[in-house]
């Protein structure tokens, strides 16, 4: 896996725990600005030919 690809799959990874922590804690406004950095950094991956569904471990 290149620089690039580890580094966008991080991003998103930190990006989802992020949202996950905005949500449970309710806040509305840093969930959406949360979302739409993961909306972003998932639209790059693609136009780069990343799945980051694919390529992402998930956790139980």
């Amino acid at each position: 896996m290149d620089a690039f690809t580890a580094g966008i799959l991080q991003r998103i990874r930190n990006t989802e725990q992020d949202l996950h922590r905005a949500l449970e804690s309710g806040d509305e406004f840093l969930a959406e600005v949360e979302q739409s950095e993961l909306d972003d950094l998932r639209r790059i991956a693609a136009e780069h030919g990343i799945d980051p569904v694919l390529s992402l471990p998930r956790s139980a």
